[in-house]
């Protein structure tokens, strides 16, 4: 059996074509399937118009999220309930086309593999600022996570069952599903293919949100934050030390400085570096303390089956 999980936000204008499109690439395939798609709290007309096509098409699953939890969330919640042996990742924007689906399935199905993740050769989905803040994260990212080649890859991605239950064994509440999944290891392939613009709408995920989830993946899967702090106060150490020989010598030579400029510069210079300290120690501890809450990172409200 395959699942495709299909996290949906406000997406009416897409609807008919996302299911369409997706249900004739399963079809294609000629396996027995089902398409769970996962309403995020969608304010418009997502879901009525997924349960219209539901009385044509047995194969589509809806799952109703109380209210809006966050793209990571959503995709969770469609994992956790798929039964297929083979799982896709798929979003609701028809950015990443469908029918590359049929050659990851392929690929999988040789056995040879246990994830066939989409790699994007070229990508034309964004503005220009949008595009900008995408690449300068992912090239932070990839050099400070120890993941390999994150940068040309998303969501988009197809598993083995055995794959996506050492990925759902991992159960911390802030999460980056495309970091998780290179962590898992497994036998890994990349299938590549040119990301589209959106035939209609506008994206959901705001810029707010998108320095959210940068920022989740930083601090989920690095140490390079408080090794900053760290680098940074003992830079602040060393270089206070020297103005300090300086100024020794200049009271004793008799040129000292006249004034207190240079106390006030090392009062803000120690002062910055001190919150800078706090604050990144601050995202680790609400992170933790996040944590330690254990709340489900969901709520379904219905599911329609």
């Amino acid at each position: 059996m395959l699942s495709v999980v299909i996290p949906i936000y406000n997406e009416e204008e897409l609807i008919n074509e996302l299911v369409g499109r997706v249900s004739e690439t399963l079809t294609g395939i000629g396996e027995e399937h089902e398409m769970i798609f996962v309403d995020d709290g969608s304010s418009d007309r997502s879901v009525d118009k997924l349960l219209l096509e539901k009385k044509s098409n047995s194969n589509i699953k809806v799952i109703s999220l109380s209210r809006n939890f966050g793209h990571q969330a959503a995709l969770t919640a469609g994992l956790e309930y798929a039964k297929g042996d083979f799982i896709a990742i798929l979003d609701g924007d028809l950015q990443d086309p469908p029918e590359l689906m049929a050659e990851m399935y392929s690929t999988l199905s040789t056995g040879k593999h246990d994830v066939a993740i989409g790699y994007r050769k070229e990508r034309y989905d964004e503005n220009k600022n949008r595009r900008l803040m995408t690449r300068i994260f992912h090239y932070i990212f990839s050099r400070v996570s120890n993941l390999e080649d994150i940068e040309h890859t998303g969501h988009f991605s197809m598993m083995t069952r055995k794959a996506l239950k050492a990925l759902l064994s991992m159960n911390e509440k802030t999460r980056y599903l495309p970091g998780l999944r290179s962590f898992i290891g497994f036998r890994q392939v990349k299938v590549e293919y040119t990301r589209q613009a959106r035939s209609a709408g506008e994206s959901k995920m705001k810029l707010r949100q998108l320095i959210k989830l940068a920022a989740d993946a930083m601090f989920a899967f690095s140490r390079i934050p408080v090794r900053f702090c760290l680098i940074l106060g003992l830079s602040g150490v060393v270089i206070f030390l020297l103005v300090g020989v300086y100024v020794i010598v200049s009271k004793v030579a008799g040129w000292a400085p006249i004034g207190w400029s240079s106390t006030l510069i090392s009062i803000y210079f120690l002062g910055s570096v001190q919150l800078t300290f706090l604050g990144i120690l601050g995202e680790y501890l609400f992170r933790i303390y996040k944590e330690s809450q254990n709340r489900p990172l969901y709520f379904v409200k219905e599911v329609f089956d």
